[in-house]
């Protein structure tokens, strides 16, 4: 039975299933995960692994080159990029692109057991290395807890207990502590009273190891009990501490209390390793993340009730407020995206209604909004949230979503107005078109389908494009051949009816003898009449297009339209913390006066949590911060970025503040990179110099390299001869300097949860001017006394090292990077500098290669380009299957590169860049263009098996096909109006809307010429 037979006849079942399909939609949609953009898997893990009293080449060399090597055996890997810096190695593993968030949690615990293999071949003193395979986690909400006369250990202890609580909350995965101020019991000791009482400091360390430690001390059974004995655990206050008591070594037997010999105190940490602030105050934050597959916006609400009612139980003057909310962007974006959608389908539907007829337009409007809402079904059974590119995706599908059901509609209202039976006009006409049309709609969706088979993270971000074509494509041609011939069975009526309700409307039995088709078959005929001529001019319009293309701006993704600015602040490597805090605080109140500005929140040491996926924290640096600014609105932000600029250059010569907007989409570091790699690190810095001074020529700012400035170090000269025969050993030095300047760790003190670090350190006086630095005392063994450092140094050098050694895929490489000034394309500026660059001259063993936007496009577009050919491919055999023939899918390829012409126009005339959006809209415009001359062609082959000479039936099929045509074009090119007002899509509207406007033209002209030309159709006499 035919499906449309099948339809009408079970009209009740039909009609049953599509209010079914209706409501469950609506309700699909109200439990569909939302989101502002896309999630794409962080594929990195960060391998940190500390050496204490290493340098950095140390470092390179006995620890992350082992590393390295090992990880360098796992096939999955991508590419390997370190960072060595005194004591640190910080190593980031990145796995290819196939793989998923399903498949690493196995990948992550393979590299852990890689490195457990190479733990006892790391140097002494070196620490176990810690993987962190959840540094892709992203913080959706943070909070700032802060309170006006509160010590940072109150906001630590509060925070905490707020932590303890909101991890309680549904779909609350982990919650972050941020900008915590370490504690820790400071022992100081003055120089002169050890000297004096001639102290090993070894029985000091001793002494706190033995009173603090925890061991069992057994059971014991006391009747029908059997009883833990439990003795005192450590020390359990700082007065306890004071009062322990160190052996004298003289031997006379005399006791000496800690507190007669030193000073103990409780205190921060100096200088700490990160601070947070928070409009001016000092804050503690909390960042939260949650569960995969949370609906953010529920969360939140759920967190921001479970908040209000612990501030009850919290003091007064405690406050939590939220510097990142997503929720709040995830409401704005989808209520705001949910507008456009209506707005276009308004559009679609009043465009139908005017040109079609309202019956018509009814119909049509109707099985569109089926589709619409069936597509939220499959969309909440498929797991494809509520978020940017899912409804971006609607949008552009809508014109395509229609046009299944005005083929079906215009061929059955043609067929019923020449007083046709209805049933066996809607089995004719589906039986026709079933077919072409599902050929037409695959290969719409393999348009869509490189970009949902690509693997890296640009692909990830925009496969719920293709998941909503798929669904939304396949749902309408369902429909058209259902529930579309049961409503034109119904509601078109015969050829009196319409004459009764067009009054004035001329009806004849030509139902294209109005004046545009007469028009357009004149302009037909007269193209194909004069094919040659049609041809050329063609020919000349898409080179002309070609060559308008080069001149078209290219950029990877646009900026977001999030209300929040970055600046990261860095001072010369090497600066010490207090003085970014300083800088940074300064700075914060200037942004705080401005009125552009809502709050400030600022993250000293280190970057802020990971509070969107397109965003990657810096790791911990001392000369780093990190200021997060939100403006009233994102529009505020023009006004207040010149403003910024001005200041910083004019207030802080001395460092490289860098101010940016946030990027939709994945992005790179720097918008502008060169990389050059090689194996000396003077001869690497002598490349980069080069290559900045370029960059800087060429206006590029924000100029800098990765490798930084190199950093002052003072290098103690040991005497080998003189301390052996005093009996110090290399240890010693280090231990009595590190004593002196720092502090070093004697034990643990612990209270309830906190395990406090008790650290021996010299008086402030001592420890803070360094020209005493041959003075400070070290503890002589064949003495047994202290001596000066001096008598086993012989020199103190002041030396420059690199503070930072970068390799990547274990060769050591430097990057220099920049960014284009504010309103210029990093495309623009990469064009600028590429010759000159390209043109530096590199030593033998080193190379050069691109980063930045360029990279990561280059690498987007390869990962799509490997998808495109299998689609491709699929795309010629549907055609080829569909019309058993060659000649005829040639015809429709010939086609398909002249669709460049309105593309080309159109940026060219808007001033659009062309981005990969604008490419993905190009793809999209192809299977439009192929689906529409399927059709086309599939008719000529109808009108002739009709029995009409071969011109007759060429022309005939391209009227009759004009209106199915046009309606399609004008349906997809008006509802795309609303995407025009959205940064991330106003690139493939305009290319889908221009191209498609004079693509259609291409389908109405160039198609029947090309047919014509290649079976030789001609005008005959008859």
């Amino acid at each position: 039975m035919n499906i449309a037979q099948f339809a009408i006849e079970k009209k009740v079942v039909t009609l049953t299933l599509s209010i079914a399909l209706f409501i469950a939609g609506v309700m699909a949609f109200f439990n569909l995960s939302r989101l502002e953009d896309p999630e794409f898997t962080i594929k990195d893990a960060l391998i940190i692994t500390r050496y204490p009293g290493a340098t950095p080449q140390e470092v390179e060399q006995q620890v992350t080159d082992l590393i390295e090597t090992q990880i360098q055996r796992m096939p999955q890997l991508k590419e390997v990029v370190s960072v060595s810096k005194a004591g640190l190695s910080t190593i980031t593993v990145s796995m290819q692109d196939k793989y998923d968030k399903h498949t690493l949690p196995e990948i992550w615990q393979q590299l852990r057991s890689k490195i457990d293999d190479i733990k006892s071949d790391l140097p002494p003193g070196a620490s176990e290395p810690q993987i962190l395979d959840d540094y892709g986690d992203v913080f959706g909400i943070v909070y700032a807890l802060t309170g006006d006369g509160f010590s940072n250990k109150e906001l630590y202890e509060y925070a905490k207990l707020l932590r303890k609580e909101l991890l309680l909350v549904d779909d609350v995965a982990k919650i972050d502590l941020w900008g915590v101020q370490q504690e820790a019991i400071y022992v100081e000791f003055s120089r002169n009273t050890m000297n004096r009482l001639q102290i090993n400091p070894q029985s000091i360390a001793q002494l706190f190891s033995n009173q603090n430690s925890v061991a069992s001390s057994g059971q014991v059974k006391i009747g029908e009990d059997y009883v833990r004995i439990n003795s005192t655990q450590g020390l359990n206050a700082v007065k306890d501490i004071e009062n322990l008591i160190i052996p004298s070594q003289s031997g006379n037997g005399r006791l000496i209390y800690l507190k007669d010999i030193a000073t103990v105190t409780r205190e921060y940490v100096t200088p700490a390793q990160t601070h947070m602030i928070f409009n001016g105050e000092n804050a503690v934050g909390l960042a939260i993340s949650n569960t995969s597959g949370a609906n953010v916006i529920t969360l939140a609400e759920n967190v921001e009730s479970r908040l209000q009612e612990i501030q009850k139980t919290i003091p007064v003057g405690l406050e939590a407020t939220a510097v990142i909310k997503q929720a709040d962007a995830v409401t704005r974006a989808i209520d705001g995206f949910l507008v456009s959608l209506a707005q276009a389908i308004a559009i679609v539907i009043v465009v139908l209604l005017i040109f079609m007829g309202w019956r018509s337009g009814l119909i049509i409007g109707v099985v569109l909004l089926v589709t619409v809402i069936a597509t939220f079904l499959l969309m909440d059974w498929s797991d494809v949230a509520l978020e940017r590119i899912s409804l971006g995706a609607l949008i552009i599908a809508l014109g395509m979503l229609v046009d299944n059901a005005i083929v079906i509609c215009e061929a059955m209202l043609v067929k019923i107005q020449h007083g046709e039976d209805r049933m066996k006009t809607a089995k004719l006409v589906v039986q026709q078109n079933a077919l072409p049309l599902l050929g037409a709609t695959f290969i719409a969706i393999l348009a869509f389908a490189a970009i949902g088979l690509s693997d890296d993270a640009t692909g990830e971000f925009c496969r719920s494009l293709f998941q909503v074509m798929l669904f939304s494509l396949l749902t309408s041609w369902v429909l058209a051949l259902t529930l579309t011939p049961l409503m034109c069975y119904w509601l078109i009526p015969a050829k009196k009816q319409i004459a009764t309700e067009q009054s004035g409307d001329k009806q004849t039995d030509d139902a294209y003898s109005g004046g545009l088709f007469t028009a357009y078959r004149k302009l037909l005929t007269f193209c194909v009449s004069n094919r040659a001529i049609t041809c050329l001019i063609s020919i000349i319009l898409m080179a002309s297009s070609i060559y308008g293309f080069s001149h078209i701006k290219g950029q990877f993704f646009p900026k977001s339209t999030m209300p929040f600015l970055m600046v990261h602040y860095w001072l010369p490597e090497g600066s010490d913390i207090r003085e970014t805090k300083d800088d940074v605080s300064r700075l914060e109140r200037f942004i705080a006066e401005q009125n552009e500005v809502k709050s400030v929140s600022n993250f000293i040491g280190q970057g802020a949590p990971r509070f969107i996926l397109t965003y990657a924290p810096e790791i911990t640096n001392s000369s780093y911060g990190f200021v997060l600014i939100e403006t009233n609105s994102y529009q505020e932000i023009n006004s207040l970025y010149p403003k910024l600029e001005q200041h910083l250059a004019a207030e802080f010569p001395q460092a490289q503040p860098k101010i940016q907007r946030f990027n939709l989409g994945p992005s790179p570091k720097n918008s502008l990179e060169v990389r050059f790699i090689g194996p000396n690190p003077q001869e690497l810095r002598k490349l980069s110099e080069q290559a900045k001074q370029i960059f800087e020529d060429a206006g590029t700012i924000v100029v800098r390299d990765d490798w930084r400035n190199p950093v002052k170090t003072i290098n103690p000269q040991y005497a080998e001869n003189q301390a052996q025969l005093a009996g110090v050993t290399r240890d010693d030095l280090n231990t009595a300097l590190e004593t002196n300047f720092v502090g070093q760790a004697l034990g643990l003190y612990r209270e309830n949860d906190e395990l406090i670090p008790i650290v021996s350190r010299a008086t402030i006086s001592e420890r803070q001017d360094i020209s005493e630095i041959e003075n400070v005392q070290v503890w002589s063994a064949s003495a047994n006394a202290y001596i000066p450092i001096g008598q086993v140094v012989n020199e103190f050098n002041t030396e420059w090292e690199n503070a930072q050694i970068h390799r990547r895929d274990r060769h050591q490489a430097i990057t220099a990077g920049g960014e284009p000034i504010d309103g210029k394309l990093a495309s623009e500026l990469f064009e600028q500098v590429k010759a000159d660059i390209e043109a530096i001259e590199l030593p033998e063993g080193y190379s050069m290669e691109w980063g930045g936007e360029h990279e990561s496009s280059s690498d987007a577009q390869s990962a799509l380009n490997a998808g495109i050919t299998g689609s491709f491919i699929l795309m010629v055999l549907i055609s080829i299957v569909l019309f058993n023939s060659i000649k005829k899918p040639i015809v429709i390829w010939l086609v398909v590169p002249f669709a460049i012409i309105g593309v080309s126009f159109g940026l060219l005339g808007t001033g659009t860049p062309f981005g990969f959006m604008s490419l993905l809209g190009f793809l999209s415009l192809s299977g439009m263009l192929i689906k529409n001359a399927i059709v086309l062609i599939e008719q000529i082959a109808i009108e002739e098996n009709d029995g009409k000479l071969p011109y007759r039936a060429l022309i005939d099929a391209a009227i009759s096909r004009s209106r199915p045509v046009l309606m399609a074009a004008a349906t997809t090119v008006l509802g795309m109006i609303p995407l025009l007002s959205d940064d991330f899509f106003i690139g493939m509207a305009i290319t889908i809307m221009a191209g498609l406007s004079f693509a259609t033209l291409l389908t109405l002209i160039l198609v029947p010429v090309f047919y014509s030309l290649l079976f030789n159709v001609r005008q005959t006499a008859h």
